[in-house]
């Protein structure tokens, strides 16, 4: 909850078609750093521990809805008339409520916490404002509606289309964002009209009405005009995520991490790094990353779904799938490739290997070109191999199989059945040997090529 110690409901818009992202997917789905835009603004209003959430649906609802699950009511705008007539429809899920709302927009997903307290905060100061207003002023204030303003108190809100020029010359602009009691919130919005140049109804005028009533409407400023920033196109989807990643960089080295060249290394919304990790040019994290303290990740890897554990070495050129696992002082090398599969302390692979559904032993040391493999292509099986195995170059474990401790497979073997500890499997055909045949097969080659000339 806030610290005003009153309920709390969320209102977010997303009943927008999207047209300019020309996807099928839906607009506040679209990923920034491996997470919907509108898993990130959730994210960030969760801390304040709403008791209700209400998200307001148009196009597309079936997706939000398999994408929110049982984590939020949704209402229907259909038809469209604005956002007022959008807020109006999270009513009859908000019957009854009289704590505090915040209107939110699923396309602004990077709202900090602490704004949305700023704004509740301020709607129970002492001269009980019946709206507050979430402003920024940009460098460009573009087609943004106006927030008229003076000492802090609101005086009128208008759209762009509807601005005189003297009200355009105003910098402070509207996020769209309010904090409203849930007591009056619709029966302000019930006073709206659609008599404006759009023929809609604006969220916005409810700060008029409540003004014509002699009431104090308020406005909080962000300080980073970036968190109200909308997104409603992939060209502003890429700046989003530039933006993320940017901050994220920072936020790395700030806490230990060394990257070596910055811009390009890339998070996902839920990468942990530990102090002292080294990260090298153009690594790629996906979600559900964790690194301990003292990993170096080298150039060009890519990472998701794993856990490295203190003074393990990654890359370069490899590849970390989920369920990865390495611990203390395992090393994946170039051209690696590792999924469902644990490494346990000081096992390498160190160049050309696939383990796949494997479980390696401490200090266990597998050759290049090795694989772990299925036996019938439709189940996975497990690969084990023991503490200190060796397995030489370009063998094939088809699994389920097991490789006992201190056991050699020697190179080019195709393991198929388990290996006892200690024990030495070879697996290939025995080699024939013709002496001097090479000699006479280049002597007939070089005759046969002279003749030709």
């Amino acid at each position: 909850m806030t610290d005003t110690a009153s309920p709390l409901a969320l209102v977010v818009l997303a009943a927008g078609k999207g047209t300019r992202m020309k996807s099928d997917l839906h607009k506040v789905l679209h990923p920034i750093a491996g997470r919907p835009m509108l898993m990130h603004l959730l994210a960030s209003a969760d801390a304040l521990e709403p008791q209700r959430k209400v998200v307001v649906v148009g196009a597309g609802r079936e997706q939000l809805a398999a994408a929110l699950g049982t984590s939020a009511e949704l209402a229907v705008q259909d038809p469209q008339l604005g956002t007022g007539h959008a807020v109006q429809q999270a009513e009859g899920a908000l019957a009854g409520f009289a704590g505090d709302v915040l209107i939110l927009y699923g396309d602004v997903p990077f709202v900090r916490t602490e704004t949305m307290r700023a704004m509740l905060e301020r709607l129970h100061g002492p001269d009980k404002p019946a709206v507050v207003v979430l402003a920024f002023e940009p460098e460009d204030a573009l087609q943004y509606g106006r927030v008229i303003a003076q000492g802090g108190a609101v005086q009128k809100m208008v759209e762009h289309k509807d601005a005189t020029e003297a009200e355009r010359a105003c910098r402070l602009c509207n996020s769209g964002l309010m904090a409203v009691r849930g007591d009056e919130l619709f029966k302000l919005l019930a006073r709206v009209g659609n008599d404006n140049a759009q023929g809609e109804y604006y969220l916005t005028d409810i700060v008029n009405v409540a003004n014509g009533d002699g009431r104090v409407c308020a406005v909080v400023v962000t300080d980073d005009p970036d968190e109200v920033a909308g997104i409603n196109s992939r060209a502003e989807l890429a700046e989003a995520e530039g933006r993320w990643q940017k901050k994220r960089r920072l936020q790395a080295m700030a806490d230990g991490a060394s990257l070596v060249a910055p811009e390009t290394v890339w998070f996902a919304w839920d990468t942990q790094l530990g102090r002292d990790v080294t990260v090298e040019q153009n690594v790629v994290f996906g979600p559900g990353v964790t690194v301990a303290d003292n990993v170096v990740i080298h150039a060009f890897c890519h990472i998701e779904g794993a856990r490295l554990a203190s003074g393990t070495s990654v890359g370069p050129f490899a590849r970390l799938r989920p369920g990865a696992v390495l611990e203390e002082k395992a090393r994946v090398g170039n051209f690696v490739e590792v999924k469902n599969a644990v490494l346990h302390a000081g096992a390498k692979a160190n160049h050309l290997t696939y383990l796949g559904d494997a479980d390696v032993g401490a200090g266990a040391n597998i050759g290049a070109g090795t694989i772990t493999c299925n036996y019938d292509g439709y189940f996975k099986y497990r690969t084990v191999i023991g503490e200190r195995a060796f397995i030489g170059s370009n063998s094939a474990l088809i699994a389920p199989v097991k490789i006992g401790a201190d056991a050699i497979v020697a190179a080019g073997s195709a393991v198929s059945r388990d290996v006892a500890d200690g024990e030495l499997r070879l697996v290939r055909a025995e080699q024939l040997v013709k002496p001097g045949w090479a000699d006479r097969f280049h002597d007939a080659m070089k005759r046969k090529k002279a003749e030709r000339k």
